[in-house]
């Protein structure tokens, strides 16, 4: 049942609040298939299982292809877990099945199990500089996050390198307690040409999702990332 029948009074002030002052604040405006790009995986990133489900169709309707979708969905196995990311699959695979979409969608690997090391590497190096390059040798699991994390996800077509590296910034804001790594990342995407302006958009059309406290977080790991 629709919240504007249940829930008339929240309704109107959530969907004024998020339409009219969020979406339209001068000089915090996003492309659209940019802001639902970083909506759902804020979404994902808080574990807003139902407003994904509400949000999700209005994205494909909005440039955000399936592909594009499901890409979103899979990167985030390495920020969440798969535990908190299965049920995001499956709500997409359901919501793509019911407007006709055909799975699996076209496959967008690009690396195989021999070479996925190496280019995860090369994907590390090309975000975070070339350090990068020998920091997979210091632990196993720096050795999975270069071959896993970077080359298994990263080097997928679908999304680019910046596109990526935004998503993974909104998973670490909206699930919170990852600051470190959010510093880390923030710092990724301005290599990656996502400037402090553009983060602060983000954070913005994000904070309806995401809560302030989170939101506000976020801020404060972007000025420390630019102060660094």
């Amino acid at each position: 049942m629709s919240l504007h029948k249940t829930d008339p009074e929240f309704a109107e002030r959530f969907d004024y609040f998020v339409l009219n002052e969020v979406a339209k604040e001068e000089k915090q405006q996003l492309e659209s298939s940019t802001r639902y790009l970083v909506i759902l995986a804020a979404l994902i990133g808080c574990g807003g299982i139902d407003a994904y489900k509400e949000t999700l169709p209005k994205a494909l309707e909005n440039a955000i292809t399936p592909i594009v979708a499901k890409e979103v969905v899979y990167q985030a196995t390495d920020y969440l877990g798969y535990g908190r990311m299965l049920p995001f699959l499956n709500v997409t695979n359901e919501i793509l099945t019911e407007i006709g979409i055909e799975l699996p969608l076209p496959g967008q690997a690009t690396t195989t199990l021999d070479d996925r090391l190496e280019k995860g590497i090369k994907a590390q190096a090309k975000i975070f500089g070339e350090h990068m390059k020998e920091a997979w040798k210091a632990s196993h699991i720096n050795r999975w996050l270069a071959a896993n994390c970077f080359g298994d996800y990263y080097t997928r077509k679908g999304l680019t390198l910046a596109e990526r590296e935004l998503i993974t910034f909104c998973f670490l804001m909206a699930q919170g307690g990852c600051e470190p790594q959010l510093i880390a990342h923030t710092k990724g995407n301005m290599n990656m040409g996502n400037d402090r302006d553009f983060l602060l958009k983000v954070v913005s059309q994000c904070l309806p999702y995401i809560g302030y406290p989170r939101t506000l977080n976020a801020i404060s790991c972007i000025n420390k990332a630019v102060e660094e």
